[in-house]
């Protein structure tokens, strides 16, 4: 199954990258190959119309709404509860692709 996720956080720069990798590699795991692209927090209203990712993965609040799915990444950071944050994106990405 392949997929994309944008993946942000406050600046866009090193954590969202760091995030990113460590989920492609925890999906991977699971079967499912992630493409990704990293943005700043406040980017990711413009940024999903035009990449329309399957889910949304933040370590920082998104402002305003979208009608993406967001994830919480903090996990993804910290390393505490990855493989359980993993577990739940996987399952929705599967339900959403019928899987």
């Amino acid at each position: 199954m392949n997929v994309r996720l944008l993946v942000s956080c406050a600046t866009g720069i090193a954590t969202s990258v760091l995030a990113a990798s460590r989920l492609k590699t925890l999906l991977k795991e699971r079967g499912i190959d992630a493409e990704t692209l990293e943005c700043k927090a406040a980017e990711v209203a413009s940024r999903s119309q035009n990449y329309q990712p399957d889910a949304i993965v933040s370590t920082t609040p998104v402002p305003g709404n979208t009608q993406f799915k967001v994830f919480g990444g903090v996990p993804l950071l910290t390393g505490v509860g990855a493989s359980v944050l993993a577990d739940e994106i996987a399952a929705y990405l599967r339900e959403r692709a019928g899987a």
